[in-house]
């Protein structure tokens, strides 16, 4: 019980900070709570990053990294909002769940998806963190990173999920300059067996790719026979139009 309640104080006090720089007291006050331990909580929140104090003051005001967990929620929201009636519309002309993602470090998160009237469909893979190397979508984003970064995830293990993972660099290298001729990758069987997946970047107003689009299915089905390429280009448009819509809000 006090953990809880430690919980729930130490978001009172980041609750009345939200309302701008306050000294101790005032804290306190607005948190209902004894001076003594808005200050205690104060001084841990500070060593977490979660506030700091203002230059020259004895005033409080939330920390860098709460400002920073705060700009990695709401562009996501916004990116999820804009490009859901693209991942609608593109779900519907392929005929396979169309998803979103994100990327964190050398981890895709993915953040939306979108399925179809199937009756065998893949899981939804909305929330899941999965490893860079091993879907469509981590390769689009490594792809398009820095090749000092690329260099230094390829300098350790890389973990095999299926027989056809990519997992020698060499072979992950030549994947990678594939995509950024063709502007997309087809990933099958890399990381669950029995699923196919292709995807291409969304990049931002400033060509950076933080963002990508992906179709996955069955790979019973999916792509259709003679429809790679159109798939393909499908899910570029659907990440071209992502990506105007990104700019036009911006």
């Amino acid at each position: 019980m006090s953990r809880v309640q430690s919980i729930e104080r130490a978001f009172a006090v980041l609750s009345a900070l939200a309302d701008g720089p306050m000294g101790v007291t005032e804290v306190a006050e607005r948190a209902e709570l004894p001076k003594s331990t808005a200050a205690r909580l104060l001084g841990s929140l500070a060593r977490e990053g979660a506030v700091e104090q203002v230059p020259g003051e004895t005033r409080y005001r939330l920390g860098v990294r709460m400002v920073s967990l705060a700009a990695g929620v709401v562009p996501t929201r916004s990116l999820v909002a804009l490009a859901r009636p693209v991942l609608v519309e593109l779900a519907s002309a392929v005929g396979e769940a169309a998803g979103l993602s994100v990327v964190d470090g050398f981890v895709v998160h993915y953040v939306d998806q979108v399925d179809t009237a199937h009756q065998v469909l893949v899981r939804d893979w909305t929330g899941s963190r999965l490893p860079i190397h091993a879907v469509a979508s981590g390769q689009v984003f490594l792809a398009h990173m820095a090749p000092s970064a690329v260099d230094r995830f390829l300098a350790g293990p890389l973990e095999r999920f299926t027989p056809r993972t990519l997992v020698e660099p060499a072979a992950l290298r030549e994947r990678l300059r594939r995509i950024q001729l063709d502007g997309y990758v087809w990933g099958r069987d890399e990381f669950a067996e029995g699923i196919d997946s292709v995807a291409a970047p969304i990049p931002d107003s400033a060509g950076n790719v933080s963002a990508a689009v992906h179709v996955h299915g069955p790979a019973y089905r999916f792509p259709k026979a003679g429809a790679e390429a159109r798939t393909a280009q499908e899910v570029l448009a659907a990440a071209a139009q992502i990506s105007t819509r990104l700019r036009q809000s911006s």
